[in-house]
């Protein structure tokens, strides 16, 4: 006959897995049929879709999205930013909220995946707990975030960053943000209002496409993100002398744009002379005059930086830095950087949350893999409030910002399910 102990263990292993093989999972034919639901608002003749953050087809999508929350049995309401808040009640309210969410808003003839995956995944997820009967303890919140494409509005908003000129930029709307929020549905004049104080909630989840191949490429089911790339940009102005094309000496030329492109062969090396995954980047140049018969006197290029640690960032312009001095003596020519403020720091995923994702797919038998994010999303800004965890999930190719970007439905569903998972853990071991 076995032992007290030994039929104690036994319950208590056999209630454990019970509670793992009853964890329900998503609909994958009802997520992605909300995803092609989705697409309709902003499509095009061609059948593409167009649907960016304050344009008529963004408050169609917003509209549907909110219908679909309130169908879900969410409380839904629209922030003075213009997020959109779906919360459902846990067992004990005194418990901090779990929120997760992405945004629906699009870049110019984007594509049909990005943050949308994410934001269905996120209404899916809740409408598997209600079908399988679970209530969490923790309140839950579903974040749509305004205008991610535009700048991360609705997540500076929520974390007190979203502060005077920034509510003047334009998008390609015609729209300004300030007057963008008032038209979606917010009150541009109480964004302060909008904030919310560190610890508020108990943890950030966001799925997301990864916007790069290296997971469809080593074909990995799951991207565990360990942190999102701090940006840092400048304008890099190179003076040097206009003069005739066809009377001045090699030898006595001040060629701007000579020094430009050793500067940016420049950039490309010291980018590469470091350990790690940063990247610098020019991606603009302008010449003046501008004419084939004058050399040029001024030239104005771009300069980007990204990286996981701030530091780096830094030791990689002062190198670039000092690169640009060598070039200066070497042609006669004056750099000024000019750093430009529309930038962002790096933000780093919590470990804990982390560990859970990469546990909660291996439960599933799915590969995954630890990685950066080159891009920005919402969860950078949340992680300055609480502690955030991000899941990607293969986008066919790496495309990305295209209309030609494209995740199969069973990569969503795969996303979906360590989402609920994750979450789960997060409510049951977490207070």
């Amino acid at each position: 006959m076995a032992s007290p102990e030994k039929i104690i263990c036994v319950f208590l292993l056999s209630g454990l897995l019970g509670f793992a093989q009853n964890i329900p999972k998503v609909d994958q034919g009802r997520l992605e049929a909300s995803i092609m639901s989705l697409a309709e608002y902003g499509v095009m003749e061609n059948g593409e879709t167009n649907r960016v953050a304050f344009s008529d087809a963004d408050l169609a999508g917003r509209a549907y999205i909110i219908s679909l929350m309130q169908v879900t049995g969410l409380e839904v309401s629209v922030d003075f930013a213009g997020n959109i808040t779906g919360k459902r009640a846990g067992k004990d309210p005194s418990k901090k909220p779990i929120g997760f969410g992405s945004h629906i808003d699009m870049v110019p003839n984007g594509g049909n995946y990005d943050g949308c995956v994410g934001s269905l995944a996120a209404i899916e997820v809740v409408r598997t707990l209600n079908v399988a009967g679970i209530q969490t303890e923790h309140p839950l919140e579903v974040f749509i975030f305004s205008n991610e494409e535009g700048g991360v509005m609705g997540s500076r908003a929520l974390v007190g960053d979203l502060k005077g000129d920034a509510l003047n930029v334009v998008n390609s709307t015609g729209y300004s943000m300030r007057e963008g929020i008032n038209r979606i549905g917010g009150d541009a004049d109480r964004i302060a209002e909008v904030e919310r104080p560190q610890g508020s909630l108990a943890a950030f989840l966001e799925l997301h496409i990864e916007q790069g191949g290296i997971l469809d490429r080593e074909q990995i089911d799951i991207g565990v993100v360990e942190g999102i790339v701090g940006i840092k940009w400048w304008d890099v102005s190179i003076q040097g002398f206009a003069n005739h094309a066809g009377t001045t000496p090699m030898a006595l030329r001040k060629d701007a744009l000579l020094a430009a492109a050793k500067f940016i062969i420049a950039v490309n090396e010291v980018t590469n002379s470091f350990e790690g995954k940063q990247v610098g980047t020019v991606g603009r140049i302008a010449a003046l005059p501008g004419a084939p018969n004058v050399i040029p006197g001024q030239v104005v290029v771009s300069l980007e930086i990204r990286d996981l640690s701030s530091e780096k960032i830094v030791n990689l312009f002062s190198a670039m830095a000092k690169r640009a001095k060598d070039i200066e003596n070497e042609t006669g020519t004056q750099f000024t950087f000019t750093p430009i403020d529309a930038t962002s720091a790096p933000a780093l995923t919590d470990p804990r949350i982390q560990a859970l994702i990469t546990k909660e797919a291996k439960a599933l038998g799915l590969s995954s893999k630890q990685m950066q994010s080159g891009a920005g999303h919402d969860a950078q800004d949340m992680a300055k409030i609480v502690p955030v965890g991000m899941i990607f999930v293969p986008s066919v190719n790496g495309i990305s910002h295209s209309p030609k970007e494209y995740t199969f439905p069973e990569d969503m569903a795969n996303g979906a399910n360590v989402l609920l998972r994750t979450l789960l853990t997060i409510d049951k071991k977490w207070d």
